[in-house]
């Protein structure tokens, strides 16, 4: 695939030469040559390939709705790539949790865990549930934004033993990931 600036023959040019090279433009202006594409009509997929273009069906349908997003318009914004292709990419890839803070938390109640969490968009959710050592819900609950990328909740009950924080966050697309430590 060639990029193309400012050459006075194809400026301008879109669509298909002949029956072997296409021409388009991207959102930065570019022209793109690229080869036709050729598929032989009794190709047969695999498995694998099925299931990938399943997962890019969901993700265009997902853009298709997502892209007039706010979000997904600013990020766009300068970029050689339109909202549609943002909100395509945001969702295939998941949210990451990078840290789960536990240093000024000692099972005592209304202290702090702290959690940082990433996305190439948006997180939209981070959400924390304290367990014991049997796996009984202690307390669940959303966790507060902050600046840099982190996550305060506040805990609202005491937990003994050797209690588990499970953290949850969640992207635009509603993808998650998911993290535990335990206090001690």
């Amino acid at each position: 695939m060639a990029k193309i600036r400012n050459n006075v023959i194809v400026r301008g040019a879109s669509g298909s030469f002949g029956e072997q090279l296409v021409l388009k433009i991207d959102k930065a202006g570019r022209t793109i040559l690229c080869n036709t594409p050729t598929f032989s009509p009794n190709r047969v997929f695999s498995p694998a390939q099925l299931a990938s273009q399943e997962k890019f069906r969901q993700a265009a349908a997902y853009a298709k709705d997502a892209r007039m997003l706010e979000v997904y318009v600013r990020k766009a914004e300068g970029l050689p790539v339109n909202s549609f292709n943002v909100a395509l990419a945001d969702w295939f890839r998941p949210p990451e949790i990078q840290s789960i803070d536990l240093s000024a938390w000692t099972g005592e109640a209304g202290q702090p865990i702290r959690v940082q969490a990433r996305d190439d968009v948006e997180v939209k959710l981070v959400s924390v549930e304290i367990t014991d050592e049997n796996g009984t819900v202690l307390e669940r609950g959303p966790a507060f934004k902050e600046d840099g990328g982190w996550w305060t909740y506040s805990t609202t009950a005491p937990a003994s033993g050797n209690p588990s924080v499970s953290v949850t966050a969640e992207d635009l697309p509603g993808h998650t990931a998911s993290q535990t430590r335990s206090l001690n």
